[in-house]
């Protein structure tokens, strides 16, 4: 399949609501971390490539920033029947193996990616203290096929910025990986 690039949503645009399990049990809510500075939300998935290839950095600066009081959850929107490497219980294994200490939701229904239009894995969005949209795109410019660093740098940045106050500057770089696995009927071009 051909790599898609992420939507560029409309800076600004409010941090939809939702409501998820978590891989491991418990349910988590964007109300849940409605007092964090900042918000970033990541769709990710255990069997694209473009995923594996960052995923220890991913949970690197996922604990870096919580330390700085950001909230981060991952979500996997991708249709599990189809793609049975991203059902709950790989999930939970590729957490362990890249060192995740965010919540890991699993979005059965595919809503919440459509109401983030969500197109790949990785998919990445911040949000600021007001959840509105501040950044979106790529993690870094590591890629399947490069030696770059799987450092974050976008990302950092991006939550650099927000945390201190200041618009993210722009161009937003999008992300690009594996196109979300939709259930038939459920991707944003078949609505």
């Amino acid at each position: 399949m051909a790599a898609t690039h992420s939507y560029m949503v409309e800076l600004g645009t409010p941090a939809p609501d939702f409501t998820l399990p978590a891989v491991g049990g418990d349910t988590v809510s964007l109300g849940d971390v409605a007092d964090a500075p900042a918000l970033v939300v990541m769709f990710l998935s255990n069997h694209c490539p473009y995923v594996r290839r960052i995923e220890e950095g991913i949970g690197q600066v996922g604990a870096e920033y919580r330390d700085k009081g950001v909230a981060t959850v991952a979500i996997c929107s991708n249709d599990v029947v189809n793609y049975p490497d991203d059902s709950a219980e790989h999930l939970a294994e590729q957490a362990e193996r890249a060192g995740f200490t965010f919540p890991y939701l699993v979005d059965e229904t595919q809503e919440v990616a459509r109401a983030y239009r969500a197109a790949c894995t990785p998919d990445f969005v911040v949000y600021d203290a007001e959840r509105r949209l501040a950044y979106r795109g790529e993690f870094d410019a590591a890629r399947p096929g490069n030696d770059l660093p799987a450092d974050g740098a976008s990302l950092r940045a991006a939550l650099d910025a927000v945390l201190a106050g200041k618009p993210v500057p722009e161009p937003h770089t999008p992300s690009l990986g594996c196109g979300i696995k939709w259930k038939p009927g459920n991707s944003p071009d078949e609505q």
